[in-house]
């Protein structure tokens, strides 16, 4: 990993709309590591039909590194073709840029900015900005700049100014669609799995844990199919884990489908995750009494 001048340090956890096709992950992946960032985590889903990469480096490194994803990306995966579970609007669907050390949250913004610059100037692909790079109110949260995805931003962003894309033509690549790009702080993706193909009471639990309809505070969420496993999943991302830690929302999930007669089968973290938000959960499930975080082996051999 190319040395971070003054320990400038962001993590980029790119998403890519490829989950099934391995060569392409594989060469987006290789593009990224030969950049000089350390490549952290590369993990594809077929059902998603997605693939998200989380690598470390100098703010310069990070932006070269997404850059030359992003050509590979819109080299090989054609949008008009794509189908998958998980939202998206474009074969480099989201660059978030995370600040780690050394760089503040505004730093981050101006180097979305500029990536954003380069992914319209040399691939021509139009930007749309969110978090906290968004340059208005509605466009902060991802979902709503997904609003209709792939199919319907691109008849959209032809006759809807609101559509407009941030930087850019009002008018999508036409193979490999738009890029959101943005900052933000870290958070977790996290999905449970429930043991049923009915999606409209993944759906309904869903709606009753995300905040934007009167759930907890940090969570974003909805429910999805799974079709190779013939069952359904809520897709979350908890933007906060001390505001709302992973096991009130995973308790709350459980109950909901139990008293629906559906059990859980499974949970899945997408990416990283920060070491307190697991202890925090065994915490709570192991019910350890007078716990501290320095008890955790690792975490002593770091501070050694």
């Amino acid at each position: 990993m190319e040395k971070a001048s003054g320990a400038r340090v962001v993590e980029c956890v790119p998403n890519f709309s490829e989950g099934r096709d391995a060569k392409v992950v594989e060469a987006i992946a290789g593009a990224i590591a030969a950049c000089g960032v350390r490549v952290l985590d590369v993990q594809r889903d077929a059902d998603h039909n997605r693939c998200v990469v989380t690598f470390l480096g100098s703010p310069e490194a990070c932006k070269r590194a997404a850059l030359a994803g992003a050509r590979v990306a819109v080299e090989r995966i054609d949008m008009n073709r794509h189908q998958g579970a998980h939202p998206r609007v474009g074969a480099v669907d989201v660059i978030p840029l995370v600040p780690v050390s050394g760089i503040t949250m505004e730093e981050c913004v101006a180097h979305a900015r500029e990536l954003a610059t380069a992914l319209w100037s040399e691939l021509r692909l139009p930007v749309y900005f969110y978090e906290e790079a968004a340059t208005r109110p509605e466009r902060r949260n991802l979902e709503d700049v997904r609003r209709g995805q792939y199919e319907g931003l691109r008849e959209a962003v032809r006759s809807d100014p609101s559509r407009a894309p941030d930087v850019g033509e009002a008018a999508l690549h036409p193979t490999a669609g738009a890029v959101v790009v943005g900052a933000r702080a870290p958070l977790i993706a996290f999905n449970v799995n429930l043991g049923t193909s009915d999606l409209a009471l993944a759906q309904r639990i869903a709606k009753g844990v995300r905040h934007s309809s009167g759930g907890f505070r940090y969570v974003k969420a909805m429910g999805v199919k799974l079709e190779d496993r013939r069952i359904v999943q809520v897709s979350m991302n908890l933007t906060n884990f001390r505001g709302t830690p992973i096991h009130r929302v995973f308790e709350t999930i459980r109950n909901e489908a139990e008293a629906a007669g559906v059990s859980v089968v499974g949970s899945e973290i997408v990416g990283l995750v920060p070491m307190d938000a697991l202890v925090d959960a065994a915490r709570h499930f192991l019910r350890i009494e007078n716990f501290a975080p320095e008890q955790v082996l690792e975490r002593r051999l770091l501070e050694e």
